[in-house]
Parts: C-alpha cells; sequence; structure tokens
C-alpha cells in the first residue's frame, strides 16, 4: 500500500511533533514564443480577411462596390436589398439552386457518410479474403484527385444517359474514399469487440449490432465524416459544370459563376452585387453547420491522438 507524503514525513520522525506536510507540485507555465504568436496572427488574418471583405461588399450597392474602398462600408446600407434581389432575379432561380444544392447534400453527402460508416465498420470488425487489396485500393482512390475522374465519369454518365439530371451528380459525391478510411481506423478504436461478441451471443443480428450499439459509439468520427461530405458536395463546382446545361438543375456554386460571366458577355447584365450576396448567403449554412456540431467533429479528429 502506498503512503501520502505527509504520513512517510511524520513515520520518518517519530521524536518530533506530527506536523502533516503540505507537498505541492510546482507546474511550470508554458513557455511563450513570440514567433508562434506572429505566425498565427498571420494566418488567422489570412483566414478572416476575405470574410471581412465578403460580409462588407454585400452591405454596398453595385456602384460603390466598384468605388469605394474594399475593407469599409459605404453610405449606403444595401445588404437587404441586396439579399432581396439575389431572390427575386431572373425569376428567383437563386431559391432554385440552393435548394438544388441542399438535396445534393442531403442525398449525396448523407448517402456517403452512411456508406462509409458501414464500410469502414465492416473492414474493421471483419477478416476476409482480400482485405489488404481494399486497403490499397482506398489508399489508391485518396491519393487519386477528383478532378482527374471527373472526364471519365462524364463519359461513363453519357453513354448510360444520366448527363443532366440530378443523379450526375449524386452518384459521384456517393464515394468517399476518405471517409471511408477515416471510419475504418476510428471504428477499430471506438468499438470494442466484447460488445459485439456479447451481442452474437444474445442471438442480435449484425445489422442490429451496428445500428443499435455500434452506431452510437461512432458519432464523433460519423459527424466528422459528415461534415467533410457536406463540404466538398456543397462545393462542388467541376463536376457540376461538365455535367449540367438546365440552369434549373445548377447548384449554388455552378450559379454563382454563371451570374458573374454575364458581365462579360454582350448586352449581359453586370450584378457583382447578387455574386458577393450570394456568395455570402452560400457560405451561411456551412458556418451553422460548423457551429452546431463542433463538439462532435473536434472529438472525432482527436480520436487516435492519445493511446489509451
Amino acid at each position: 500500500m502506498s503512503t501520502t507524503p505527509t504520513v512517510r514525513a511524520a513515520a520518518q520522525s517519530p521524536g518530533r511533533s506530527r506536523k502533516p506536510v503540505t507537498v505541492r507540485a510546482s507546474v511550470s507555465r508554458p513557455r511563450r514564443s513570440v514567433t508562434l504568436t506572429i505566425v498565427t496572427g498571420l494566418m488567422l488574418a489570412y483566414t478572416l480577411l476575405p470574410l471581412i471583405w465578403l460580409l462588407i461588399s454585400s452591405t454596398k450597392t453595385q456602384s460603390d462596390l466598384l468605388g469605394t474602398f474594399g475593407l469599409w462600408f459605404s453610405g449606403d446600407f444595401a445588404l437587404f436589398d441586396n439579399i432581396g434581389r439575389a431572390f427575386t432575379y431572373q425569376d428567383g432561380i437563386f431559391g432554385r439552386w440552393l435548394l438544388n444544392t441542399v438535396l445534393y447534400v442531403l442525398v449525396g453527402a448523407g448517402g456517403a457518410t452512411l456508406l462509409a460508416a458501414l464500410a469502414g465498420y465492416g473492414l474493421a470488425k471483419f477478416d476476409f479474403l482480400g482485405r489488404r487489396a481494399v486497403f490499397a485500393l482506398i489508399l489508391g482512390g485518396i491519393a487519386v484527385p477528383p478532378t482527374a475522374l471527373a472526364v471519365p465519369t462524364f463519359l461513363m454518365f453519357a453513354k448510360m444517359g444520366l448527363t443532366d439530371t440530378p443523379w450526375a451528380i449524386i452518384i459521384p459525391s456517393l464515394v468517399s474514399p476518405f471517409g471511408l478510411y477515416l471510419m475504418w481506423t476510428y471504428s477499430s478504436e471506438a468499438v470494442p469487440n466484447e460488445i459485439l461478441e456479447s451481442a452474437r451471443v444474445d442471438g442480435a443480428g449484425e445489422f442490429r449490432s451496428f445500428f443499435k450499439l455500434s452506431l452510437p459509439l461512432l458519432a464523433p468520427g460519423l459527424v466528422t465524416v459528415l461534415l467533410f461530405n457536406i463540404v466538398a458536395t456543397w462545393n462542388n463546382f467541376f463536376l457540376p459544370l461538365i455535367m449540367l446545361k438546365d440552369a434549373d438543375l445548377y447548384p449554388l456554386t455552378l450559379g454563382l459563376y454563371q451570374w458573374s460571366r454575364q458581365a462579360t458577355t454582350v448586352g449581359g447584365d453586370v450584378v457583382y452585387d447578387l455574386v458577393i450576396t450570394g456568395s455570402l448567403l452560400t457560405i451561411v449554412p456551412l458556418t451553422v453547420a460548423f457551429l452546431l456540431l463542433q463538439r462532435y467533429w473536434q472529438s472525432g479528429l482527436a480520436a487516435g491522438s492519445v493511446k489509451q
């Protein structure tokens, strides 16, 4: 049995008065690095400066946007007027683009997250022939950039007659090699094998064990993968650019690009103020999603960083 420092001190000096000895551990303060502070400040400015410019510019009219200093407000505060015009311009097509983007995210990103969770869990908890080959394929899929696969995907979808349809955006979004790899590594540590063995002894099926027992334990990693897929699908630009011709099927990224190109066409409307305001409205849902789910994705990113 271990003794406390006070008891040990009293036992070593029996002739003296047994006055308790308080032992306080001194914890050294972390060193302050001026260089690290400067670098962090520069990175913070590099990150926030475009957002500040976007927020300020969306409060300006078309003339003030091109004729005033970009990082300060002009005389007329036109934010709400710009928002109203963005939703009514061209018969309210901005709202249609917003709904299209939400549809692509719900079906594409949500389906990709579910498939990554199922596949990653299966690879982590089941042993089968060809497991290493699957691991190599996943790493290869992570290494290949999505833009390199865009043209082959377009040719394949063109032969299948799926171009210029929502499926041309949704089906490629269902494949997430990085999400699968992340769920694989997270499932290996988050779900104890003893729980699964107990469930099998009690007669529970594999799908029931996954949805009832494993899925709650995978929540932090699941939310992390979901946020990655949401950002990737929400900001998807090149794939819709080559897949879609109908403007009613555009996501927000491609729709705002079309508005921006109007200034370079003969007789086209110059609506840079609406492009700026639409860009601000586009990042709001992503910001809200990160703020609401931050406690989940922070723990998901830190998973595996500390050895138990």
